[in-house]
């Protein structure tokens, strides 16, 4: 029996040591040098309640997504139709999802039927009239395509604002679909709020189009935009006067090339004016076509554009190969960096909007952190002193598989990289409920027996045996529905969860496997006569 304790023994200080070992950096912050390549790196990380940060819900507008999905397919439709040689006229898009053009009769609207239902199976008639004797028709995007692309949207959406996050060095945030066209987002220990819901929110489209430079950009601006124009602003600061002044440019509406075919962005200073700039460079296919645009448009200007901004306009000196440009501007370091962040990580589908905000200053953060300490540590020692009081020396047992139990569970949180908060330190109290409630059905159920005058080998083996299947019915129903709450639940639910799920499992494992250790030891071992459990 002594060589079966001394096995029980040797898993006991496995488990319990490795959970010191992860915890090594939580419990001593500051290591001596030599010993930090030995232990991990991470502390227990904490969650938004206790270390401050922010969290936002963001709307993404889904429907501007299937907007430029109708768009970028009416411009391919004009092309394919003007290829096959199909005559129509005023080809465009109407309302969100439709696109709307005129053919001259039916032999052309029979080519065009053929055209949609071998290229375009997205697209369905939805309605024609006739026009000044022309028949107009009205085409609309299916509603499964439709549905298709703003989950689409969503979830690309989802991807690029986490890639955002990691690049932006965030530790543990939370982001979760919410709904169907919403993002649940929660960024701990944040300290420039507005930093991080500009890099979030800025949709990051890049595009280069060329500058017209045959039509009058005066007149333009006096309403005569010529066909296949748009005017776009970018800002430049006068020199002395700190202002920004805003210039316009008269450009082709076509892009020629957007950041889709971008491999890589990086913040550089230049030697001349010792300014950041961003240093983009193409993958392969886009390489090429950087190339071909600047070999066929030597010597005119071609525009660099974020969002609807234009940040330069150079003059194409000759035909640039290697797939290298430059984004410059009036930038800070950091706008630089942030902006180079944006365009590594993609530009959204969509734009999004903040719809919720809630900022947790550090100060609140730690004020929590402090009340939690408190809170768990006079729960515990009440317990303690209790336990101790109405059990004695058995009493002292249960107390120190409760210490063992908080060490256990923390550690635990460590190994996982998992986020402590709030909630999950209320989750810790429960359990310690718990693994207590299970050692008093233990004694209450050996007390009995020491009633009737059994020795203390059948005192234990019957309160161990008889209790535990209730305390594994109450673990297991608890379990049940902490898994449900890690399921369903967000945030300071899910913290909640996370702790009571591992709370609950390391109860059963030090409140019945290794007080049993205990118990066996001096009963087997030192021979003890009584066991002390109070009254």
């Amino acid at each position: 029996m002594f060589r079966d304790i001394r096995v029980r023994v040797g898993i006991a200080l496995i488990v319990t040591l490795g959970a010191l070992y992860y915890l090594v950096p939580t419990l001593v912050p500051e290591l001596p040098t030599s010993l930090k390549p030995y232990f991990p790196k991470d502390k227990i990380k904490l969650g938004l309640d206790l270390q401050g940060g922010m969290h936002l819900v963001l709307e993404v507008d889904t429907d501007k997504t299937v907007e430029n999905t109708v768009e970028r397919l009416a411009n391919d439709l004009r092309e394919t139709l003007m290829d096959k040689n199909v005559r129509f006229k005023n080809l465009e898009r109407v309302k969100t999802a439709e696109i709307a053009l005129e053919v001259p009769g039916k032999e052309a609207a029979d080519d065009l039927g053929k055209v949609l239902s071998d290229l375009y199976p997205d697209l369905e008639v939805r309605s024609s009239e006739i026009v000044e004797g022309r028949e107009r028709i009205f085409l609309k995007l299916k509603d499964k395509k439709i549905e298709d692309v703003k989950r689409f949207a969503v979830e690309q959406s989802l991807e690029t604002i986490r890639n955002r996050i990691d690049q932006f060095g965030v530790a543990e945030p939370e982001i979760v679909p919410q709904g169907d066209d919403r993002i649940f987002i929660q960024l701990p220990g944040i300290k420039d709020p507005q930093r991080a819901i500009n890099l979030i929110g800025k949709t990051a489209l890049l595009e280069f189009k060329l500058v017209d430079e045959e039509h009058s950009l005066e007149e333009a601006l006096r309403g005569n935009i010529p066909p296949g124009d748009v005017i776009l602003y970018g800002f430049k600061d006068e020199r002395g006067g700190g202002q920004r002044v805003k210039i316009p440019y008269l450009l082709k509406d076509k892009t020629v090339l957007t950041g889709e075919s971008l491999e890589k962005a990086e913040v550089k200073i230049s030697d001349r004016f010792s300014e950041p700039y961003i240093a983009i460079k193409f993958n392969s296919q886009g390489a090429k076509d950087f190339e071909r645009i600047t070999a066929e448009n030597v010597k005119k200007r071609l525009a660099i554009i974020l969002d609807g901004v234009v940040y330069s306009a150079p003059v194409i000196q000759e035909r640039i190969s290697g797939g290298n440009a430059q984004i410059t501007g009036s930038f800070t370091l950091e706008e630089a960096r942030d902006l180079a962040i944006v365009l590594r990580a993609g530009a959204l589908p969509a734009p999004v909007r903040v719809l919720e905000q809630v900022t947790v200053g550090p100060s609140l953060g730690q004020d929590s952190i402090e009340k939690g300490i408190i809170s768990t540590v006079v729960g515990f020692f009440l317990v303690v002193i209790f336990m101790i009081f109405y059990y004695r020396y058995s009493g002292i047992i249960a107390d120190m598989a409760l210490f063992l139990n908080v060490i256990l569970t923390l550690g635990t949180l460590a190994i996982f990289k998992a986020t402590l908060t709030l909630p999950g330190i209320a989750g810790i109290l429960l359990t310690i409920g718990m693994a207590v409630d299970a050692n008093v059905l233990i004694f209450e159920r050996a007390r009995e027996e020491m009633r009737l005058g059994k020795t203390p080998r059948a005192v234990i083996e019957t309160g161990y045996g008889k209790a535990f299947i209730t305390i594994l019915d109450t673990h297991i129903t608890t379990l049940i529905a902490a898994l449900f709450l890690f399921q369903f639940g967000t945030g300071p639910v899910k913290g909640f969860a996370v702790t009571l799920t591992i709370g609950l499992i390391y109860s059963i494992f030090t409140a019945v496997f290794v007080t049993r250790i205990v118990f066996d030891y001096f009963i087997w071992n030192r021979k003890v006569k009584r066991i002390s459990m109070g009254i």
